[in-house]
């Protein structure tokens, strides 16, 4: 039996502004995405076997261990492309990361699945034919397997590393709202205005003089979602200085702490850190 165990980190969405939308029904975005100091933990075990078999367990109630999951997914994929048909996968996933929050979870996990599994079997794939399978499974892939700070263009496939500024992060998200970046979308889509201040372009600016200006964090979908959600709109006022995250629920602020208290109705963490790395194998 082979093991390996890997952590795979949340992100945050400095900017993300919706372009346009495409002829596949996805929109292009400019964004510049950040991985944070909060990880899954993905454990895999390895071993002979006639025929496929994939297992799922984990920590968390609320995220599926079965074929519905995008860790199941990952591993059945890569194993399709590798060609290998004669393996038993135990997957352990350590969930810490919200759910529908903005934050990537499922995407990182993915993301890590290509990580560990290619890592388990000598790196059959190449790096360029891993980030081909990230691309394809999801937008926020190929920016969490490789981590730090990137611009991500397209639908957010496309990526190219920016120079890293380190930071303080504080996030709070409501315990019971999800949203599907299909719904923040394609409330985005019925908006009559559109337009984006290109806060992206100017930050990038910024970061290639090792400079970062707070006041340009942006993200389109927060107007897309605020009108039908008041508990969104309570956070942004009494965070000041929050932007959601992704297509949300998730708000963060880049300060050690939120300077505001909130009751057991919210996930709440501190004193996290902007970090220079995705995925990683835990020694």
């Amino acid at each position: 039996m082979r093991k390996i165990k890997v952590k795979t980190p949340a992100k945050i969405n400095l900017t993300l502004e919706v372009l346009n939308r495409r002829e596949d029904g996805f929109h292009n975005i400019q964004s510049i995405m950040q991985t944070i100091s909060l990880y899954d933990y993905l454990t895999f075990e390895v071993s002979q076997n006639n025929g496929v078999e994939i297992f799922l367990n984990g920590t968390s109630d609320e995220i599926p261990y079965n074929e519905k999951n995008l860790v199941y997914k990952a591993a059945l994929k890569f194993l399709e492309v590798a060609e290998i048909d004669n393996v038993k996968i135990n997957i352990f996933i350590e969930k810490n990361i919200p759910i529908a929050a903005g934050l990537a979870g499922g995407s990182t996990n993915a993301a890590g699945t290509f990580y560990a599994l290619n890592k388990l079997f000598n790196n059959v794939l190449s790096k360029e034919k891993i980030e081909e399978l990230c691309a394809g499974m999801g937008s926020d892939l190929n920016f969490c397997l490789n981590g730090g700070c990137m611009l991500c263009t397209s639908r957010g496939e496309i990526t190219e590393r920016l120079p890293f500024v380190e930071q303080s992060v504080s996030l709070v998200k409501p315990k019971n709202l999800g949203i599907s970046a299909k719904e923040a979308y394609v409330k985005f889509a019925q908006l009559e205005d559109k337009t984006i201040p290109d806060n992206t372009t100017k930050l990038i600016n910024l970061l290639n003089k090792n400079m970062f200006d707070k006041t340009l964090i942006y993200n389109s979908l927060e107007k897309s979602l605020f009108p039908d959600y008041e508990i969104l709109r309570e956070i942004k006022a009494k965070v000041k200085g929050s932007l959601m995250s992704g297509s949300g629920s998730t708000f963060f602020v880049l300060e050690p702490s939120l300077n505001a208290s909130f009751d057991d109705n919210f996930d709440v963490f501190e004193n996290l850190k902007t970090i220079q790395n995705g995925v990683e194998e835990v020694l």
